[in-house]
């Protein structure tokens, strides 16, 4: 073993030769800048925010241009995961840009543990950036037990602050593209989402993060004073897919803001749905294929507790008389069970078309299903689910599009236009 070491701190970055790349010191965090990319904005910045009381000096990366996307080209062959090109592209394009003292420089990717690409990401990210930046390791931010020797620290505590802060965010998001397509003054939803996150960011701060109940009414009440107009009813337009595509302004070429300048209504599922599938789907495992461990009744509590979450906020929601409720998650494992089997995981597996069935047997019939280009998982799921769900939902109204680094923006977004055309023609 080899140490990178600066003279002027006690910081390394351990060297392990038998692939000869850096790895995490966690004990050694404080003295880092961690680098991570933007996937979800506003869940992003409150989480860098309670890990900055934790000692992690988090910067969340928001360079979105095509600049990006060409440094991640040069460095990752054309045909692996579109989000691993994005990723990787935003780091380099960071690391080269001087702002970094690249000996007390990290980077950070979550990762899943499902059959993935992305399970695969922190060797592929640091083979592309080692030539380069050959002090700078990759860490991982993981609950399924991958990377051991290379992984930010997550105990109990720091557990339930990711919990609370995507179940809060979660909220303030699906209020926001509820309030935003209909505010009379410009700007008053975009003030109440800042004024939101800064409640958030304070109840983290002062220790009173598990308040949930007060915390999402108080979030819910400040988007339903948003003067509104109550004549005009837009299209809603619901987005599934691959979790990085989906939610990823990066990988969806800003999906969200192009729906709204569009005259819709966007549908965001919250990202608790995709916690709820990856523990939920530890615990099929059990029924399904007769796995044994101590992981099964470990899952099944963390389950009941976040659905515990999730069922009050369906009732603050629904009693607000303003804003739709978020999907049961029980009710989306009910309607993945008419259309595909739970057993179906790799990738977003089931998650997908339970999504779409959910939009499509309510008031949400047009769905644009989003997928990296080559997402073999994710592409059998969800363009290939497409005939079933509209057979059994004849008024649905689905567009899968394709994110590539070679797509033509002009025509993902000419297909999704389409869509809206005959959105807005169903609905006269």
């Amino acid at each position: 073993m080899k140490k990178f070491h600066d003279k002027k701190t006690t910081a390394t970055a351990t060297v392990d030769y038998r692939n000869r790349y850096p790895k995490w010191n966690d004990e050694k965090k404080r003295e880092w800048t961690i680098l991570a990319p933007n996937m979800l904005p506003w869940h992003f910045d409150v989480i860098k925010d309670f890990l900055a009381d934790e000692g992690y000096n988090i910067e969340i990366l928001t360079k979105n241009d095509r600049t990006v996307i060409d440094e991640g080209l040069k460095h990752v062959h054309n045909d692996t995961c579109y989000p691993c090109m994005c990723v990787t592209g935003q780091f380099i394009d960071a690391l080269k840009s001087g702002k970094y003292d690249l000996n007390h420089t990290a980077l950070i990717i979550t990762q899943s543990g499902g059959g993935c690409r992305a399970s695969n990401y922190i060797p592929l990210i640091t083979k592309a950036i080692h030539q380069q930046f050959p002090t700078v390791p990759v860490m991982s931010l993981n609950f399924a037990g991958l990377e051991g020797d290379n992984q930010m620290k997550v105990g109990l505590s720091l557990l339930a602050k990711f919990a609370y802060s995507i179940a809060y965010c979660d909220t303030v998001m699906w209020c926001y593209n509820q309030t935003k397509p209909y505010e009379l003054v410009e700007g008053s939803a975009d003030a109440m989402r800042d004024k939101a996150q800064e409640f958030i960011k304070s109840k983290f701060k002062q220790g009173g993060y598990t308040n949930h109940r007060r915390i999402n009414q108080y979030v819910i009440d400040l988007f339903k004073s948003v003067p509104r107009d109550t004549t005009v009813k837009k299209p809603k337009v619901g987005i599934v897919g691959e979790i990085y595509v989906k939610y990823a302004p990066l990988g969806n070429n800003n999906l969200e803001k192009f729906l709204l300048d569009e005259g819709c209504e966007p549908v965001v599922p919250p990202l608790l749905d995709f916690i709820l599938y990856c523990i939920v789907n530890v615990i099929n495992d059990r029924k399904l294929y007769g796995y044994k461990g101590i992981k099964y009744p470990v899952y099944k509590v963390v389950y009941k507790f976040i659905r515990k979450i999730q069922k009050t906020v369906i009732k603050q929601l629904t009693d607000s008389g303003v804003f739709a409720p978020v999907h049961d998650f029980e009710h989306l494992r009910r309607l993945a069970d008419v259309v595909i089997n739970q057993g179906v995981k790799m990738g977003e597996g089931w998650l997908i078309p339970a999504e779409m069935a959910a939009f499509a047997s309510t008031d949400t019939p047009n769905i644009i299903c989003t997928q990296p280009f080559g997402c073999l998982p994710n592409h059998i799921v969800g363009k290939g689910m497409v005939r079933t769900i509209k057979n059994l939902y004849p008024d649905s109204n689905i567009v899968a599009v394709d994110y590539d680094s070679s797509a033509s923006r002009v025509n993902q977004e000419n297909r999704i236009k389409l869509m809206i055309s005959i959105a807005k023609k169903n609905q006269t």
